[in-house]
Formats: structure tokens, sequence, C-alpha cells
């Protein structure tokens, strides 16, 4: 009897289920269009445009009237810009603005967070008191210093002229920058001092209790286990300092309007001046790309080789553990 082999067939794959979208989906895409599109609208007209109509008017020799401007310069503004005095000048003042920021201004916000985390009495009225300076605006701390510092009448005189130290604060080339300085740290002090504190509760107590039983105290504590955890936090501050300083215009401008002989003066009151004064729109629309540039420069390097591992972080985070 012969016996007839059957060839297996081939195994047909299962139909793949036909994956329907969601009822759901399309209506929640169509809300998040909704709620993002106002702001998306908002940041393209309040922000992209201005910067889209500076890069375009800086090519220009443009005094701001009669339309669009005509007289087309190529880069002769920044040529113009990069061969000019002033501009030098204003880039040092940058620098020495954050600079003593980097050195005096955050270490200092740093030590009064490290205090005032302590349990010491009235520390939430301490708080309140050095945060305060913060919620005014630049224009009334302004005002406010000018009446201060002023050198006929001003309060810093009539204390200090009994010790010899009365001096023209905003009237004179020596120290009118560093005056600026002082407002700056009364105001924003405060501000990245709360920053600190908030990072210095993050950090759990257990930590300090452990390094205390391994024989550590005082300053190395801070050194070795409070600093090095305040890391991300600190970058943040720093971030937020230089950022700032670039962009400097409103207590320079109230204070001394740059003065006197340029030697107070940002590249921001430069603009302002170039622009408004004199209607040179098309100079102080290249002066404004380059701060454009100073600031995106600074920021894309900063994130790139100092908050690297701080954004990593957010990021896995964020995504969860894979």
């Amino acid at each position: 009897m012969t016996t007839v082999t059957r060839r297996p067939e081939a195994a047909t794959p299962p139909a793949r289920p036909h994956r329907r979208r969601k009822p759901g989906a399309r209506n929640n895409w169509l809300t998040i269009t909704l709620f993002v599109a106002p702001a998306l609208a908002l940041f393209l007209l309040l922000v992209v445009a201005p910067i889209l109509v500076a890069i375009y008017a800086s090519g220009f020799k443009w005094n701001g009237f009669g339309g669009l401007p005509t007289d087309f310069i190529g880069f002769g503004n920044f040529t113009k810009l990069l061969s000019s005095e002033i501009f030098y000048t204003d880039m040092g003042h940058l620098l020495f603005l954050i600079g003593t920021t980097l050195v005096i201004q955050l270490p200092f916000a740093l030590a009064i967070a490290m205090l005032l985390h302590q349990r010491i009495r009235g520390r939430a009225l301490y708080r309140l008191v050095f945060f305060a300076p913060y919620v005014l605006s630049e224009v009334i701390t302004g005002v406010l210093f000018s009446l201060i510092l002023s050198p006929e009448n001003g309060i810093a005189n009539q204390l200090l002229s009994p010790l010899g130290l009365d001096s023209e604060w905003l009237s004179h080339p020596d120290s009118a920058l560093w005056s600026i300085f002082l407002v700056m740290t009364w105001k924003y002090f405060g501000f990245h001092m709360m920053i600190y504190l908030a990072g210095r509760q993050n950090i759990p107590n257990e930590l300090i209790e452990a390094a205390k039983i391994d024989g550590a105290a005082g300053w190395r504590i801070f050194r070795y286990v409070t600093l090095p955890l305040l890391g991300p936090t600190i970058r943040i501050s720093v971030f937020l300092s230089v950022i700032y300083t670039i962009q400097l215009f409103d207590l320079v401008w109230i204070l001394t309007e740059g003065g006197p002989a340029h030697s107070s003066e940002t590249l921001a009151v430069t603009m302002f001046a170039l622009g408004f004064e004199r209607s040179q729109v098309g100079y102080a629309s290249a002066i404004s790309v380059v701060m454009f540039v100073l600031s995106l420069i600074f920021a894309l390097v900063y994130q790139r080789f100092v908050m690297r591992r701080d954004l990593e972080g957010a990021t896995t985070a964020m995504g969860g553990k894979r």
C-alpha cells in the first residue's frame, strides 16, 4: 500500500487588525491646536517678526520715516559698528557687569540663601524683605536710586559725608558703572537668593546627616555635598544673569543715560540713542542684531557645554525609563 505524504501547507499569517483612530484623537488634536494657536500667533507677531524686521532694516541706511527703506548698503552698518570705538567700550562695560555679577552678586545671593535656610527667628520676614526689591520695576528702581545717589541732596551722601566717603556716584566716570552694578545687585540678588533657597530645600536632609556621621562639618559639608547638588540651580542662575546683562537698558537709561562721556553705556543704550534720538534706525537695527547674535551664541554654547547634563536629565525624567 502506497503512503502519500502530504506537504504541510504554509501557515497563513494572521490578518493584522485594522487600526482605527480613536474617536477622541481628532478632538484632542483640535483642542491642542486651539490652545496653542493664540500663543504661537503672539510669538510670531511679537518675537519672530521684530527680529526679521531688524535683520532687514540693518542692511539699509534708514531714518525710520517715509515707508520702507530703499537705500541698501549691505553690511555697511555692521562694518561701521565694528570700527566704532563706542562699540568696544560697550562690550567692555558688558564684560565688567557680567564679571562683577558672577564674582560678587551671585555668591552674595548664595551666602544669604544658605543663611536664611538655617533655623533663625524671623527668617520668613527676612526672605520677604530681601525679595521685595525684585518686585519693583526697573523704572521705579532707577528713579528711587537717582534720588538716593544724587550728589546734591541724596541720602547716600548725607550719610557718608561725615566719614568722608561722599561721591558723585552717577555723574563721575569712575563711579557711574559701579553705581549701576550696586543698583542691579540691590534689585536682583533677592531673586537669585530665592532660586538658591529653593534648590537648597530640595536637597534631602539624609545626605547632610550622612555627611555629619562620616565626620564632615561646616565648610566641608557645603563644599562636597551642598554645592555639587546645587549645581543645576547655580547654572540656571548664571544663565539668566548673563542674558539679562546683555539686554540691560532700563536701569542704565534712567540712572545715567549712558553717561558721563559714555562711561556707563551699554549696547542697548547705544541702540536706543541712535535709533530714537538720532534717527539712525538702520544702524540701531544692526546693533540689535548683534545683541541678538550674542545672546543666541551664548545660549547655545552654554546649553551645549554647561547645561548638557541638566537638560539630558530633564529629558530622561520627562520621557520615563526605557
